[in-house]
């Protein structure tokens, strides 16, 4: 399990590029189309996405697994199901809620012919 992304639902996606990207001086990693972006952050390995897909979704670390699949079969009791595990590009994310109510994003990338 490794920390990957500060997950950031946004509803303005392109105000909120330009803050991270042009105003805090965060580099792009990669995007997908107008609704998805990784930004590098100086200093950490750790990325922030910022995705308009629901800007509802609560803002929470973004953890990737080898197989969300496995990591839901053996998830602690304590670790609350928000979301399923569903099928995203190139593998499968799942959303849960620790005991204190902050949520916790899991992805994997098992379907990706590039990994």
């Amino acid at each position: 399990m490794k920390l990957e992304f500060l997950f950031v639902p946004t509803s303005d996606f392109k105000a909120s590029l330009a803050l991270y990207r042009d105003g805090l001086g965060f580099d792009e990693a990669w995007r997908e189309g107008d609704a998805t972006v990784a930004l590098t952050m100086p200093g950490t390995g750790v990325q922030l996405m910022l995705d308009s897909h629901d800007a509802n979704a609560p803002v929470g670390p973004l953890f990737v697994v080898d197989s969300v699949q496995a990591f839901h079969a053996g998830k602690p009791d304590s670790l609350g199901v928000i979301e399923e595990p569903n099928e995203i590009p190139g593998g499968f994310m799942a959303t849960y809620q620790d005991p204190g109510g902050a949520i916790i994003y899991v992805m994997d990338q098992v379907n990706d012919p590039n990994l």
